[in-house]
């Protein structure tokens, strides 16, 4: 072994003990980072010769030992974009290259993180702190159906909720059998209102006023003071409990609705069936144009509608319809499936995208990039999106954020280590050079 040997495999190991200091360094200064996976540091020695008889000194290189598929700690936020994943996987992102007329374009390289700070910014794009922009699934509107064949920026239209005109009511209710003295007649029927929706989104009432006219005999008549044609009684329906249409006993069901002989305006009524729903259909005009409504009774024999059971009052057990008035935006929240939900201040809500999570079978293989993102390698495996939770992919916790991975005390343990393996290389090197100095001092 020659001393020139030894000096150059001590300066190795300042080396790569310089580059283990770096990597410390980053881990550090990135301990609070959103999603930042920290990087340890292997040596690998490299040998000149090395037999069983002799063995000349080598050198030591420090190379990068990447840790992302160690999990950071997830902890709440008040912001409810804010999303980690717990498990396995990223989220996928896009970076921005440029912007014309304010629309971004995108590098067309996909980025992969797990930094889930997201929020969404002026032009409705959810864009994370290092300002990557979330990708995600398309979800159609009318049908919920998820288009999983592309990934895209996600872009939150914050335009108006289009009103529904309304076209069915549902009934739930019970008839006394007995009721009180001077109630369910004409001058004083058991009434229930509703509200109702045209097609622009303007609201109406109709009212069902109910009289007996005989032992399990009813009329339900139709009242719209909105009606803008003729009169604002719309006809009614006899509705009888236990008829010969279909049930022979009186058992509180009901069992025929026709039209009113005397008052039939423009109502018309469902034919009898088993299993079938009992309804009447009345036509009004709140000043949009004809407008057909259908007011469900429950099933013919059944009990999940208008009964006739014991009993002195009127009891309703519910009222529904299936209008909607227009709604603004009011906000977008993230589900655990990866759901993107816009929601809207008429109580209504419309998934517009999803979120996936992908993963890879080799994610320390990744490459890094800036703002704690990643791209594929050949190394690290194809990227495979799936729906969070399935598949291995890891699940979404909403209003939450992940933490770096960096364990500090670890850090400053090794700090320590690679202080004193620093300063034992420059000792080696310091001795060689005062060996070389004593060496030409015997030839002097």
């Amino acid at each position: 072994m020659s001393l020139f040997g030894a000096i150059n495999t001590a300066i190795s190991g300042l080396g790569a003990q310089s580059t283990a200091f770096g990597n410390i360094s980053e881990d550090v200064a990135n301990s609070q980072t959103v999603g930042f996976k920290r990087v340890d540091t292997s040596f690998v020695n490299y040998l000149t010769t090395s037999t069983p008889t002799e063995n000349e000194p080598g050198s030591v290189v420090a190379t990068p030992d990447y840790v992302n598929n160690v999990q950071g700690t997830i902890t709440q936020t008040d912001n409810p974009l804010g999303m980690a994943i717990a498990g396995q996987g990223f989220f996928a992102v896009s970076k921005a290259t440029s912007d014309v007329n304010n629309v971004p374009t995108f590098n067309p390289q996909q980025y992969y993180t797990r930094a889930g700070d997201f929020s969404m910014n002026a032009a409705g794009y959810l864009v994370n702190s290092a300002g990557l922009y979330l990708n995600g699934w398309s979800v159609d509107p009318a049908t919920s159906a998820v288009n999983q064949n592309a990934l895209a920026p996600i872009q939150v239209s914050q335009s108006t909720y289009n009103p529904v005109a309304t076209s069915s009511v549902t009934l739930a209710a019970n008839l006394p059998a007995t009721p009180t003295t001077g109630t369910a007649t004409a001058a004083s029927p058991l009434s229930s209102d509703i509200t109702v929706y045209d097609s622009l989104g303007t609201a109406h009432t109709v009212a069902l006023n109910w009289t007996k006219n005989a032992t399990n005999d009813w009329t339900v008549q139709v009242s719209v003071p909105d009606n803008t044609t003729g009169t604002t009684d719309l006809g009614a329906a006899d509705v009888q409990f236990g008829s010969t249409s279909g049930n022979a006993v009186a058992d509180g069901t009901i069992g025929s609705v026709a039209a009113s002989a005397t008052d039939p305006g423009t109502v018309t009524t469902s034919t009898y069936g088993a299993g079938a729903t009992s309804s009447l259909s009345f036509t009004a005009d709140f000043g949009t144009g004809a407008q057909t409504i259908q007011v469900n009774l429950g099933t013919y024999g059944g009990t999940n509608g208008v009964t006739q059971y014991a009993g002195t009052s009127y009891s309703l057990l519910g009222l529904t319809q299936n209008g909607i008035p227009p709604g603004s935006f009011s906000g977008v929240t993230t589900q655990a499936n990866g759901d993107v939900v816009v929601n809207y201040n008429n109580g209504q809500s419309r998934t517009i995208a999803q979120i996936p999570i992908v993963t890879f079978n080799a994610p320390n293989a990744l490459q890094s990039q800036n703002g704690q993102s990643f791209t594929a390698t050949t190394e690290s495996g194809t990227p495979l999106a799936e729906s969070a939770g399935t598949s291995g992919a890891g699940n979404i916790v909403t209003g939450s954020v992940e933490g770096s991975n960096v364990d500090i005390a670890t850090e400053f343990s090794n700090l320590i280590v690679a202080q004193q393996a620093y300063s034992s290389n420059a000792k080696v090197v310091t001795t060689a050079n005062q060996m070389l100095q004593a060496t030409l001092q015997m030839v002097a």
